[in-house]
């Protein structure tokens, strides 16, 4: 699977996961004595704050006491502290979350990223969740379907077939290519349908000011750091991709990196002559995800990748900064000869959750409280809305999200219903949580998540463990691609230096870790 491939663990990890060995007397979370249990239940409405960690954008924190902190407590009998823990793309947080176990201050449960669960599990620092689940938190173990509980113990790094982490699963495509068609209605061209009439489009773009403001000031199309973020021009030429990281998918039938095949040559080939022609952002490869959010919502991005369904936030983002109304549409993968496009769709998402080995009992069983009442549907509606008055408000009688605000709203962290997600639950949810003068952009988001479905494709390596990579932690964490990646696009390599990175990544431990996927891949399609 994917795990963003950055790398298993920085130095501080390390550290991190001897100080928590030494806490943690690999006790494996087992809920002690039946005395232990009945405690439990005799102070079943204590409120036991708890520590989580997971992605923030720049919400603010929770707080004890705080509104969000009060909902939580009120809907799942549990108290949630979220510190502020800046994201960058997981970057920041990978080493904070090092730093934290390092200091021998684990959250209590948090989103491990790149691989960090499996030396975590491997040295009993997080908890063994196989039977505390099915009796502590049934609602959890029955939303997940068990083919996906197969494929982790499939995936458990301890070689016992046992479950360390709560995944993900979605079962619609999530990503596409948007593309402004406000934009392409002022220019008077048509929805692009192969590579050269998208071309002709982002030159438009480029040329023709259809931003309105008489600067020459329009970003045709671009992305962020690593070559990441920009999905669409590598989803042409089948490379498959999830949010700028390069996957596996079958090639000429086998189990393969799409890094280094000819699809990928092909791509990087076409993306360099976009660079070059002035058709990509020339900041691309020095975004983060600020800079270039601010790019989309400043009204001068005419082509991006991002979930089809968050593309309501670039819409009323948009709208608030420059007073114009985008219509973000869906762009349908670029037919290129010889090549089969595709939007990735990884079905099994990363790990979204783990636990932390702990001999305290009440924190432990707080934990598999939360993660119980946190996946009982009936809390969804609420655990979207969020607080009145902060998330959302009540215009007759009818609860309607407010405008994204960064700057008032606590981080909504917990959020089952993206975890675990279904199309018709959650286009469903936009409609009857809009307001009217929302409509605009929830008619649209809904529009662009059925459409989207019409170029996902799953992958084969979908479900695939970080522990393909054990021992090879530049390939895990993309060092060589990203420096090749990069130097081609600028124009400082030719294309041809693509046959010298598949050879010095092949020779650097890609062959193994390419047997190692492709045992994987047998054992779980038996």
């Amino acid at each position: 699977m994917d795990f963003k491939k950055m790398g298993l663990l920085s130095a501080a990890g390390v550290l991190a996961i001897t100080a928590v060995t030494g806490c943690s007397g690999n006790t494996n979370s087992s809920v002690g004595s039946s005395s232990s249990t009945q405690n439990q239940t005799a102070n079943a409405d204590e409120i036991v704050d708890i520590e989580v960690w997971g992605t923030n954008i720049g919400y603010k924190p929770i707080t004890k006491g705080s509104k969000l902190y009060e909902l939580y407590k009120e809907k799942l009998g549990v108290g949630v502290i979220h510190p502020y823990v800046e994201w960058n793309g997981g970057t920041n947080y990978l080493n904070q979350l090092n730093l934290k176990i390092a200091a021998n201050e684990m959250p209590d449960l948090f989103l491990p990223k790149e691989g960090i669960e499996n030396s975590l599990a491997k040295n009993g620092a997080i908890a063994d969740l196989t039977d505390l689940l099915p009796k502590y938190a049934p609602n959890l173990w029955q939303a997940v379907p068990k083919e996906m509980w197969d494929i982790v113990k499939a995936n458990d790094p301890t070689g016992q077939g046992r479950i360390y982490y709560i995944p993900g699963v979605v079962d619609y495509g999530r990503y596409a290519g948007m593309i402004r068609k406000d934009w392409l209605d002022k220019v008077g061209l048509p929805m692009p349908k192969t590579q050269e009439d998208y071309v002709k489009v982002l030159e438009a773009f480029r040329d023709k000011d259809p931003n309105g403001n008489g600067q020459k000031d329009e970003l045709p199309t671009g992305g962020r750091q690593e070559a990441r973020w920009m999905d669409h021009l590598f989803a042409m030429y089948g490379v498959a991709m999830f949010e700028g990281n390069p996957q596996w998918d079958l090639y000429d039938g086998k189990l393969s990196y799409s890094a280094v095949t000819p699809n990928m040559k092909a791509a990087l080939e076409f993306i360099a002559k976009l660079y070059k022609d002035g058709l990509l952002d020339k900041e691309t490869l020095l975004n983060d995800k600020a800079k270039w959010d601010g790019k989309v919502n400043g009204g001068r991005a005419g082509s991006f990748f991002h979930w089809a369904e968050t593309s309501n936030l670039y819409m009323e983002n948009t709208f608030k900064n420059t007073g114009v109304k985008p219509d973000f549409a869906v762009l349908p993968v670029p037919e290129v000869p010889g090549f089969k496009g595709f939007y990735t769709w990884k079905r099994f998402l990363e790990p979204q959750w783990v636990v932390k080995n702990t001999k305290d009992q009440k924190k432990l069983m707080a934990t598999l409280k939360l993660l119980n009442n946190m996946y009982d549907k009936k809390n969804w509606n609420a655990l979207f809305l969020g607080v009145e008055g902060m998330h959302h408000t009540m215009k007759d009688g009818k609860p309607v999200k407010l405008p994204d605000d960064k700057s008032s709203q606590e981080n909504l962290v917990l959020d089952p219903y993206s975890k675990i997600s279904t199309l018709d639950f959650m286009t469903e949810l936009n409609k009857i949580t809009a307001s009217e003068d929302r409509m605009w952009a929830v008619d649209q988001v809904n529009r662009n998540m059925q459409e989207a479905q019409k170029y996902a494709k799953t992958i084969a390596g979908d479900g695939m463990p970080a522990s393909v990579y054990d021992g090879f932690p530049d390939i895990n964490n993309r060092t060589l691609y990203v420096e090749y990646a990069t130097k081609i696009i600028l124009g400082q390599y030719p294309i041809s230096k693509f046959d010298e990175f598949v050879d010095k990544w092949n020779k650097s431990g890609g062959e193994e870790v390419t047997k190692r996927a492709r045992e994987w891949y047998a054992k779980v399609k038996k």
